[in-house]
């Protein structure tokens, strides 16, 4: 695959990586229980196929989810991806999750994090959430940045942000990398934060360009019914009337769209975020080799102005 380098960092990353949400297992936002030999096959399936990173956090699945990616990569014989984390997010006793940004709640979590991952260094270390109180979010990112500075990270972003807040925090150190939601049902990045990264060439890797499996071309409302209430997504309003019915009329688009090119309606769905020239790169998670032999072809998957058109829109650019 072809890379790109990733906002002023040395980091050359592809246009697809391997989001690990999922894998993370049965939690309070997880996907339901999963089969961490499957989730690893699809990790291994994943870099075979030339995908060069791996975006996770520690609360997924409560540590699980870097726990099984640091599996996989002991298991592995290929070179070393990228490995991308975040912090912010703490869990309890109970596995209630709480939000932190305070210094030493993040110290804690780096060393967590790099224990689990069985790593030395994390090649980027984000803010998942920022907090409501603006001077906590720049004390977590003072922190991050002294962590870079420690060398036990080496890149740092944020997830989740503001434009008002990046500025912010770009005054303190630099980001190296947004973490947005964008697809082509979420589409409010487009008049704000991607502007300004690119303006301050700052990196843009977006998160569920599938809108979490539902652009896949293999949602239907039955299998949508059968979700088991563990999953999240069955208290998403975006997989709740009124908007599923106007959701799934866009994935048969995609479907039709996808034909013409010989490709499943998720690889339009993630191609379409990839045209965006602010964007580095798209997270696609996956939980078997089969999802990501399905998506991964996303990266090579070249659209024209027409394109757009033919989706319901003018091009986004």
């Amino acid at each position: 695959m072809k890379t790109k380098q990733l906002g002023n960092s040395d980091l050359l990353i592809t246009p697809v990586g391997f989001g690990a949400w999922a894998i993370g297992g049965d939690w309070q936002f997880g996907w339901g229980a999963q089969d961490d030999a499957q989730s690893i096959a699809a990790i291994h399936r994943a870099l075979e196929l030339g995908v060069n990173w791996i975006d996770t956090a520690a609360i997924y699945g409560l540590g699980h989810s870097e726990a099984v990616v640091a599996r996989a990569l002991s298991e592995w014989k290929g070179a070393r991806p990228y490995v991308f984390t975040k912090c912010g997010m703490t869990w309890d006793s109970h596995g209630k999750v709480g939000y932190s940004l305070r210094a030493d709640s993040i110290r804690q979590e780096c060393e967590a994090s790099l224990r689990r991952l069985k790593t030395e260094v994390i090649d980027l270390y984000q803010i998942h959430w920022t907090a409501d109180d603006l001077t906590e979010t720049l004390e977590g990112w003072s922190t991050l940045s002294a962590l870079q500075k420690e060398g036990k990270v080496r890149f740092i972003g944020v997830s989740n942000a503001s434009v008002d807040e990046m500025q912010k925090l770009q005054a303190i150190a630099p980001i190296t990398s947004l973490q947005p939601p964008y697809s082509l049902i979420r589409r409010d990045i487009e008049s704000a934060q991607l502007p300004w990264c690119a303006k301050e060439r700052v990196g843009v890797i977006v998160y569920s360009p599938m809108a979490s499996g539902l652009l896949t071309g293999a949602m239907t409302r039955e299998r949508i019914a059968a979700l088991p209430k563990e999953d999240w997504r069955t208290k998403n309003d975006q997989f709740l009337e009124p908007k599923l019915t106007e959701n799934l009329k866009l994935v048969e688009r995609l479907k039709t769209f996808g034909a013409r090119y010989g490709r499943p309606a998720g690889q339009v769905a993630i191609a379409w975020t990839l045209h965006h020239p602010a964007v580095t790169g798209a997270i696609v998670g996956a939980r078997s080799p089969k999802q990501v032999e399905e998506v991964v072809g996303a990266a090579d998957l070249n659209l024209v102005p027409q394109d757009f058109a033919d989706l319901g829109g003018s091009p986004h650019v």
